[in-house]
C-alpha cells in the first residue's frame, strides 16, 4: 500500500475501537439544489480528489486510495427549524459507527432542512483527514452544485508522517525529553475528570453561537492582552469549568485543571503538507490552578506563556512520541483499562478545536473571489482523551461552538451552565 498512517491516525483507530471517532461538518447550501444534482456533485468531487476505494491495513499501518466510482447515498432529515434539527443530526452522526473493514468508505453525507434553510453535512471517519481538508472538500461540492467545475489539482494523498518531524526536529525532540518529568508532575497534580461509567463513550452534542458583538469583544481583548484567540478561548474554558469541579480546591494534591488545544501542524511539513489531503494534527496541554477570583486576562496571559513555550520549543513532539508509547502498551490493556487510561495518567477536562472558515473557504486558484458561506457548523468527537471538546468555527463575523461531551461525565444542564458562565465573562469585558 502507498501510504503510511501517522501516529495521530493510528491513535484515532485505537480510539474508535472503544467508540466511533467521527467528526461532522455542515455548510449552508441553496434550497433549490436538486437531489440528483447534489449526488452527482459529491461523486464528481470525491473522484476528482482521488478519495475513493480506500483500503486499510491496520496491522502494517498502511492505507491506499485505489480509485473507482464513488457510491454516494445522501440521507435527508427535515424539521421545523434548521439549527435544532441539525444539532440532533450531528449528535446521531457522531455516535454512528463506520464499518471497520479493510476496504471502507470514510464519508457519510446528509442534508438537513428546515423552514429557515438547508445544510449539506458530512460525517467522516476522523483518521482520514483534519478539518481544513473537509472545508476544501465541501467547497468543491458547493462549487459543482453551482455549475462551476473545480480547477484545483488533485491533492497529495500520501503525505509524510510524523516520523519526518522527528527526524527534521531531532534536536528539539531530544531537548524536549528533558521536560518530560515536569509533564509527569503536572499530570499528577491535575484533577481527574469523573465518569459515571468510563466505558460509556456516548457523545452528546450542544450547539451554541456567539453574536458579532461578543466575538468582536473577544478579538479586541486578545489583541489588547497580547494573546491569541485560541489562548483566550482556553482561558475561558478553564474559568467556565471551575464551577463544575467544586471539590478540587480541597483536594490534597490534584487541584489544577487541564485543557488541551488541537494544533494543525500542516505548515511544518512545507509544500508536501500544504498540498495534501490528510491528517496533520498535534495537541498541546495547559494546566492551571484557576484560583478563586482569577480574571480572564490573568488566566489568558498564563495560558499564553505556556502555549508560546510549546510552540517555541516544539514540545508537541513529546505528545506525538507519547502516542507511540501508548500504542505499544495498548494491546496489554483490557477494554476498561483502555477507556480509563488517559483520565488516570494524562488527565484533561476539555479540549478546543479551532477552524477559521473565513481563511479556508476561498481557493486561491479560482478565477473569482468568494465570500465565506453564511453558516458553517462542526462537531468533533471526544474520544477517551477528554470528556468535552469544543469545536470553535469562525465564519463571517460570527463564532459557532459545537460542544461534544461524554454523557457519562456531564449532563446537558452542566453544558448549558458552562456556556452561560463563559458568556458572562465576555459580558464583563469593557
Amino acid at each position: 500500500m502507498k501510504g503510511r498512517l501517522s501516529e495521530f491516525q493510528a491513535t484515532m483507530l485505537r480510539w474508535r475501537e472503544l467508540h466511533p471517532y467521527n467528526a461532522v461538518h455542515a455548510v449552508a447550501i441553496p434550497p433549490d439544489v436538486g437531489s440528483g444534482a447534489l449526488e452527482r456533485a459529491i461523486a464528481a468531487e470525491l473522484a476528482h480528489c482521488g478519495l475513493t476505494g480506500l483500503a486499510l491495513d491496520r496491522r502494517r499501518k498502511r492505507y491506499e486510495y485505489r480509485g473507482g466510482p464513488a457510491q454516494v447515498s445522501v440521507g435527508r432529515t427535515r424539521g421545523p427549524l434548521l439549527l435544532p434539527t441539525l444539532q440532533a443530526e450531528i449528535e446521531r452522526q457522531l455516535n454512528a459507527p463506520f464499518a471497520a473493514a479493510d476496504r471502507l468508505d470514510p464519508f457519510r453525507f446528509f442534508v438537513v432542512s428546515g423552514d429557515d434553510g438547508v445544510m449539506l453535512g458530512v460525517a467522516y471517519d476522523h483518521f482520514v483527514a483534519g478539518g481544513d481538508c473537509i472545508v476544501a472538500l465541501l467547497h468543491g461540492i458547493v462549487e459543482r452544485c453551482a455549475g462551476r467545475v473545480s480547477e484545483t489539482p488533485r491533492p497529495l494523498l500520501y503525505p509524510p508522517t510524523q516520523s519526518w518531524l522527528f527526524f527534521h526536529y531531532w534536536p528539539r525532540l531530544v531537548s524536549g525529553l528533558a521536560r518530560l518529568p515536569a509533564l509527569v508532575r503536572s499530570a499528577r497534580s491535575t484533577a481527574r475528570p469523573r465518569y459515571r461509567e468510563v466505558t460509556d463513550g456516548y457523545n452528546g452534542y450542544a450547539l451554541f453561537s456567539m453574536n458579532a458583538a461578543h466575538y468582536a469583544k473577544l478579538r479586541a481583548a486578545a489583541k489588547a492582552w497580547g494573546v491569541t484567540l485560541n489562548d483566550e478561548l482556553l482561558a475561558l474554558l478553564l474559568l467556565a469549568l471551575d464551577p463544575l469541579a467544586p471539590d478540587r480546591q480541597q483536594a490534597p494534591r490534584r487541584r489544577a485543571l487541564a485543557v488541551a488545544s488541537i494544533m494543525n501542524l500542516r505548515n511544518e511539513y512545507g509544500d508536501a503538507g500544504r498540498a495534501a489531503f490528510g491528517q496533520f494534527l498535534g495537541s498541546l496541554r495547559v494546566a492551571h490552578p484557576v484560583p478563586a477570583g482569577a480574571t480572564l486576562e490573568q488566566v489568558a496571559r498564563d495560558v499564553h506563556a505556556e502555549t508560546e513555550k510549546v510552540k517555541r520549543h516544539k514540545l508537541y513532539l513529546q505528545t506525538l512520541l507519547a502516542m507511540r508509547y501508548v500504542g505499544a502498551v495498548w494491546p496489554m490493556l483490557s477494554a476498561k483499562q483502555r477507556a480509563g487510561f488517559y483520565a488516570k495518567s494524562y488527565p484533561i477536562w476539555a479540549g478546543v478545536s479551532m477552524l477559521n472558515v473565513n481563511a479556508l473557504w476561498p481557493r486561491t486558484s479560482a478565477s473569482h473571489a468568494e465570500d465565506p458561506p453564511p453558516l458553517y457548523i462542526r462537531g468533533v468527537p471526544t474520544g477517551p482523551l477528554a470528556p468535552l471538546v469544543v469545536a470553535v468555527t469562525t465564519v463571517g463575523d460570527m463564532l459557532y461552538a459545537g460542544v461534544s461531551y461524554r454523557t457519562a461525565a456531564f449532563s446537558r444542564a452542566e453544558i448549558d451552565q458552562l456556556w452561560t458562565g463563559l458568556t458572562r465573562r465576555l459580558d464583563e469585558l469593557p
